[in-house]
């Protein structure tokens, strides 16, 4: 087992390994002092890995009450948010007792969320069992819900008290969240040059998931460590979200987010070379293994459409917005640009 420990404003350590979800009650011990914990997970994760978590919570002596919701990012709202807090108080839930969120990025953003405004702040821990929430969603603490008119329109920095990602979980993904997730790995691989990109590019992500997953989660902490609450630094690990966070608006989350991210990717980088950022070369690359990885997509969507979702975006300032910008494989710089200047870089992205 790898552990990766992140110094942020609360210290808790990230553990990469197996039998993590069927030993789950021992290893919650250090992590509080109550003797209750809720369970939130999805109507897909739950079925899995949810009644193993639970029999092993009550085996270790815990009072567990479970609130599962349907999957998919529409249900990362206000209404199903409410849910879980009245859940919560209605379980008796306290400060001293936890909050486990076992799913995706959708899960484990809503169960941090609600874990991060009950009472002020109650005890959370992360168990990731896709992909995508292994190397991203789960690890520093930002949490949130969407609006009708925005993704994570509403949320906290609130990190949790411990992760414990099984692998075992990835290995049963199907085909399309297993590419979600590599989508990013590879921004990280764009945006740190540390032999990642060509770790993923020469093997198959599938084939080293304890060495990416430990790689991604240590970029990940030097980022949250230099900028926890996402101010400066840590604003690179939002290569590809600006474009691709408009791209699953205007799907209506029909595209998930790893993929829209990936065309966001491809998109902001083709504008970067005509920009004369990068080299075509760099481009070139990246296009290949996203191609390797079943990512490579065009914009689909009217730039106008895209463009009306990038103003609400969270990352919005004053009417400027910080876009992220590849200049070589593994190097990024952050960009400064009116709004208004988006819609020239995502017309120069492909969109029609």
């Amino acid at each position: 087992m790898n552990v990766v420990t992140v110094n942020a404003s609360k210290k808790y350590d990230v553990f990469i390994g197996t039998d993590l979800i069927d030993n789950l009650g021992d290893k919650i011990v250090p992590f509080m002092s109550g003797k209750k914990v809720m369970v939130v997970s999805d109507d897909n994760v739950f079925p899995l890995y949810g009644e193993r978590a639970v029999s092993s919570l009550k085996n270790a002596g815990y009072n567990v009450t479970t609130f599962v919701f349907p999957s998919g990012e529409e249900n990362k709202n206000i209404k199903t948010y409410s849910e879980i807090v009245e859940a919560m108080c209605e379980a008796g839930l306290t400060r001293k007792d936890l909050v486990i969120g076992i799913g995706g990025g959708v899960v484990t953003d809503i169960a941090g969320f609600a874990a991060a405004t009950f009472q002020r702040g109650i005890g959370l821990i992360m168990v990731p069992t896709s992909l995508l929430a292994a190397v991203d969603a789960s690890v520093g603490g930002k949490n949130g819900i969407d609006l009708a008119n925005g993704k994570n329109q509403v949320g906290t920095f609130y990190q949790p008290s411990a992760v414990f990602c099984d692998i075992e979980t990835m290995w049963t993904l199907p085909e399309e969240e297993y590419v979600n997730g590599c989508a990013e790995i590879i921004k990280y691989a764009m945006i740190v040059k540390d032999g990642l990109f060509e770790l993923v590019r020469d093997k198959e992500v599938k084939d080293q998931y304890e060495e990416i997953i430990t790689r991604c989660i240590a970029i990940k902490r030097d980022f949250v460590e230099a900028d926890e609450f996402d101010t400066g630094k840590r604003m690179m690990l939002n290569f590809g979200h600006t474009i691709g966070h408009a791209v699953e608006a205007c799907s209506n989350y029909s595209i998930p987010h790893g993929r829209a991210v990936a065309i966001g990717m491809a998109a902001i980088t083709k504008a970067a070379v005509v920009n004369g950022y990068c080299t075509e070369d760099t481009r070139m690359q990246l296009d290949e293994l996203l191609e390797q990885y079943n990512l490579l997509e065009d914009l689909k969507f009217p730039a106008e459409e895209l463009m009306d979702k990038v103003k609400v975006d969270k990352k919005n300032s004053a009417g400027m917005l910080r876009i992220v910008i590849p200049k070589d494989i593994g190097v990024c710089t952050i960009k400064e640009i009116y709004k208004e200047e988006c819609l020239k870089w995502i017309v120069l992205g492909g969109a029609r």
